[in-house]
């Protein structure tokens, strides 16, 4: 068994460290700073562009009952995920530690907000990762078998290989997962860019498809509009991916907010010129009754080459999973590091500085829902808990701006940004209780609630399980890993 050796990093003053961190070398395992401008970009683009923009337009469209008012929607998606990324890219530069939310809620709240934080987590990614996984598995199948397609027994082993081969690639290196994150982000930007030229050309041609019928059918039921704007935002999921591993980002101060801020611009543009493409060739009944837009898209634009666009969505949405699974394990990690999870779950590899035991943690939750899973239902509960906590997040912000304003900050966002967006939020966690509840959302309550009886024992008193001593070790030799740095926010 390793040896445990732990790692103190105190506050510095401004003059001591850009980074406000001082580390003790030689007494622990470190992260390793492998990360760069290109790398970040490439992390937040190819986790945002996943399954969102081919499986969220559907959802959009059917929700909103027009075309003018579907755009109008994935302009507002663009602009408060942009808005949000702003304050997150000030958040991460003020506190420049791994696990984005988790650190600032402990700096801002204390321990049981952070702790609830991470505990929806052990939710979200795995469900997000099943979700990627099924569309990958599923477009894949309409390239590989026949009209009638895999059956669902299939689809969901292929789903099970997929978040397999991911987790593997994030638990072997870190340079590996952003080789691999480069290559499956311009593969995806060749296949959108090949939808908005289509679109172009089909224009040029006088085809206008549904554009014209603008505002007509527009809906002004606000939970139908709540869950449109649920599905446009999963689209725009990852734009805060960067944060959750900071310590692993070169130049945190500059790169952090740059890498954010031109990542949202780049795709907030492409998803526009892509859903016009879709309009231009498809009208709205069968905008609504495809079983994937793009694949019905490519029939009327590259009949000849219809196969290539669900291999260009499943190479899309597997960069995408590749992208949450490199940081997804890093939120356990940052828990666990400071007593609130279990011990074992803060280890890092010794030889690659990957924290192993969370990043297979959250395959192994991942496996556990792909038997059971629902798209739509995970889709709704996933960004309900998720702008439960990016609400959270905003006050935050506030917070720590005058609990910590003398620190300096290379990028200061108005609070008014911070409100609008906490307004924003506010509203889609109430409007789906403004109206008959569909069961996914109360299940997203009792998750919440049982979050917080869990917390009074194992967080709150630290109680441990019988035996966490032996899981430990038995982890610790398992994954050749031991306890990281001790921080102290």
């Amino acid at each position: 068994m390793v040896k445990k050796k732990y790692l103190s990093i105190r506050r510095m003053s401004q003059t001591e460290s850009k980074d406000n961190i001082i580390i003790h070398e030689n007494e622990g395992v470190p992260l390793k700073r492998r990360l760069g401008f290109v790398s970040g970009v490439a992390l937040i683009v190819g986790t945002i562009i996943g399954s969102g923009i081919f499986v969220s337009p559907k959802g959009v469209l059917t929700n909103t009952g027009s075309v003018g008012l579907c755009l109008i929607v994935w302009c507002i998606c663009g602009v408060v995920s942009l808005a949000a990324a702003l304050v997150y890219a000030e958040l991460g530069t003020l506190i420049p530690l791994s696990g984005s939310d988790f650190s600032y809620m402990l700096k801002a709240f204390g321990s049981f907000p952070a702790f609830m934080y991470t505990w929806t987590q052990l939710f979200i990614y795995p469900g997000a990762q099943v979700i990627k996984g099924l569309t990958v598995a599923q477009y894949l199948g309409k390239a590989v078998f026949d009209d009638c397609g895999p059956t669902d027994a299939t689809l969901k082993l292929i789903a099970a290989v997929v978040v397999l081969t991911s987790g593997i690639t994030n638990c072997i290196s870190v340079r590996l997962a952003a080789s691999v994150q480069i290559i499956f982000t311009i593969l995806k930007l060749i296949g959108l860019a090949t939808i908005i030229g289509g679109g172009i050309l089909m224009l040029s041609r006088g085809t206008v498809g549904s554009l014209p019928t603008g505002l007509e059918g527009s809906v002004d039921n606000p939970t139908s509009i709540a869950t449109a704007i649920y599905s446009g935002l999963w689209a725009f999921g990852g734009w805060n991916q960067l944060n959750f591993v900071t310590e692993e980002l070169k130049n945190p101060r500059r790169n952090l907010p740059l890498c954010i801020i031109t990542s949202v611009l780049l795709v907030l543009v492409v998803y526009l010129m892509v859903n016009v493409s879709y309009f231009t060739v498809l009208t709205k009944e069968e905008f609504v009754s495809s079983w994937a837009v793009a694949a019905t898209w490519a029939e009327y634009v590259l009949p000849g080459a219809v196969v290539i666009i669900p291999i260009t969505v499943a190479c899309s949405v597997y960069g995408s999973m590749n992208g949450s699974g490199l940081i997804v394990g890093r939120i356990l990690f940052a828990t666990a590091r400071v007593q609130l999870f279990p011990e074992c779950l803060s280890y890092l590899n010794v030889n690659t500085n990957i924290p192993v035991p969370s990043t297979m943690l959250i395959s192994i939750l991942a496996f556990a829902l792909i038997m059971p899973s629902d798209i739509r239902s995970l889709l709704n509960m996933l960004e309900f808990l998720k702008w439960f906590f990016y609400g959270l997040g905003m006050i935050a912000h506030i917070v720590l701006r005058y609990r910590m304003k003398d620190v300096d900050r290379p990028l200061k966002v108005p609070i008014v940004v911070s409100v609008v967006v906490l307004a924003f939020s506010i509203y889609l966690v109430v409007a789906p209780f403004l109206e008959p509840v569909k069961i996914e959302f109360w299940y997203a309550v009792g998750f919440l609630v049982l979050g917080a009886i869990l917390y009074v024992p194992f967080a709150f008193f630290k109680l441990g399980l019988p035996g966490m001593d032996y899981i430990n070790t038995f982890v610790q030799m398992m994954t050749q890993s031991a306890p990281p740095q001790e921080i102290a926010i």
